[in-house]
């Protein structure tokens, strides 16, 4: 490495990030206890030493995939500061390349050691949690947190607004009252005293509280009207939520006055995929979580074939597009697919759901006898799906379009059909597997993990030069994550038709 890359790639490194802004908890999150201990730096002291009974489990080492699982190296986070970990997991974005999501989600469930550096504030292990709720991966997150233990008041505060969320209000309820460690804010202990009901005491528990001042005025009114709506039956409806938090929420939703969630937070659509929400708010809510990867495909799908749909236009004419050619591959004809797959893919592509749309259907689709265009788009689908390598092992290249997309497919090097930048750029990653030089520096100091989030952020920006793609999936190549890295370069080409 010249002097000049050093220094380049040393500046990358330690000083690249400090340009972006500091990454903190949802706002969104309920004010449900007192101590809700917001990740803030408190001195700027040097860091002490940590001393932990033997024996002790550091909760930054807690997550529900084993290695086993992910394949990553227990000591992935190294020696990497857990202030930097924690703002580049919280820093990732809630939509982008699915290789990418998903690549990311994992990191935040895996068991791995913690940061050399850790100390016992849990601080990646809440950076996880964030990144999660972030996108509305409840369940996995919920998963994360219980494997934990919600004891403390930083994870229960989480913990807790993840069950409403997911309409278990009765069963954090009841782990608030048996935990003596978690103090109440008035506000939930109201909702749950009234939730398992002791009404009288949240009566009793909301006059107390706006006298003395601990509750805001418009959640006292919220809150008396969750109480006795009867006495303001002529007041008409709230105004528009302004402050939405999952306790707020839940309280308009008992009032019968539920917010549409398609302007709140991810984790918010969840509450719209019962059926008590309509079947519009569960597509456009099931739309949005299955694009940030928060639920798998057959809960969209289930969605989408549960009714014909009675109107037209917009998700209209996308479920109505799908049915059609649900209906048709089920049938097993071939010239209704032919017809019926175009006006699908179409639909799909409007939306940013032609992973999800592929994974559902691509290996079905492959095994028909399908010829000509139609065809072609099969086997255009099938990269995206997991049996990308499969496809381009047994079929013959008709376009050289299509032989660069196989090649990419089974890790090889080949010429790009056309000379843009990104297609150069993705041919370079996979002609060689030296360490890109911006990362050296990181890796040398056994700083692996931080170097991968650096990377995935670059991977789903929409405004990452070819030289910054073609760094990152090098690194994935690498690093031994060359799942990642072809199927992030089969997507950065099809999805992006570049």
């Amino acid at each position: 490495m010249s002097i000049k890359s050093f220094f380049l790639s040393l500046f990358f490194a330690t000083s690249s990030f400090a340009q972006e802004p500091v990454f903190d908890a949802p706002d969104w999150l309920s004010e449900s206890i007192t101590r809700p201990h917001a990740n803030v730096v408190q001195s700027a002291s040097p860091t002490q030493i940590t001393v932990m009974p033997i024996g002790a489990v550091s909760l930054d080492a807690v997550g529900i995939l084993p290695a086993s699982v992910t394949g990553l190296p227990a000591n992935l986070w190294g020696d990497s500061s857990v202030e930097t970990l924690a703002n580049l997991m919280r820093a990732q974005p809630y939509e982008g390349l699915p290789a990418v999501l998903a690549f990311t989600q994992q990191l935040a469930l895996a068991e791995l050691d913690p940061p050399l550096n850790a100390g016992t504030e849990a601080e990646l292990f809440l950076a996880r949690l964030d990144l999660l709720l972030a996108r509305g991966a409840l369940e996995p997150a919920r998963a994360l947190m219980e494997r934990a233990g919600p004891s403390s008041p930083q994870i229960f505060r989480r913990w807790f607004d993840v069950s409403l969320l997911s309409g278990d209000e009765r069963r954090a309820c009841a782990t608030m009252r048996a935990n003596p460690d978690i103090a109440p804010t008035f506000t939930a202990r109201i909702f749950c005293l009234a939730r398992t009901g002791d009404w009288s005491a949240a009566a009793l528990s909301l006059g107390t509280g706006a006298a003395l001042g601990f509750i805001a005025e418009d959640d006292a009114e919220l809150i008396a009207r969750f109480l006795d709506p009867d006495l303001f039956e002529d007041d008409g409806p709230l105004p528009p939520e302004t402050n939405a938090t999952p306790l707020r929420y839940q309280l308009r939703v008992a009032l019968g006055e539920r917010p549409p969630s398609s302007g709140l937070p991810l984790a918010f659509a969840h509450s719209d995929l019962s059926d008590v929400a309509g079947w519009r708010a569960q597509l456009d809510a099931s739309e949005r979580l299955l694009r940030s990867g928060a639920i798998p495909p057959s809960v969209w799908l289930d969605i989408y074939t549960d009714r014909v749909p009675a109107a037209s236009g917009g998700v209209w004419d996308r479920v109505a597009a799908l049915q059609r050619f649900d209906e048709a591959l089920l049938a097993g004809e071939i010239s209704a697919v032919t017809a019926a797959l175009p006006h699908a893919w179409g639909a799909m592509r409007a939306a940013g759901l032609e992973v999800p749309f592929a994974t559902v259907y691509a290996e079905r689709l492959l095994r028909l006898p399908l010829t000509a265009d139609a065809a072609m788009l099969a086997r255009r689908i099938g990269l995206l799906s997991p049996r990308y390598e499969l496809v381009a092992q047994r079929a013959v290249p008709q376009s050289p379009d299509e032989a660069f997309l196989f090649a990419i497919a089974r890790g090889q090097s080949a010429q790009p059909p056309r000379q843009t930048a990104t297609l150069m750029a993705i041919s370079s990653a996979f002609s060689g597997t030296d360490i890109p030089s911006r990362y050296s520096w990181l890796l040398d100091r056994g700083r692996l993990g931080e170097a991968l989030l650096l990377a995935s952020r670059q991977l789903s920006k929409d405004n990452s030069d070819a030289d910054d793609l073609e760094d990152a999936l090098r690194l994935f190549r690498m690093a031994g994550l060359e799942d990642i890295a072809r199927r992030a370069a089969l997507q950065l080409i099809i999805l992006g038709s570049v």
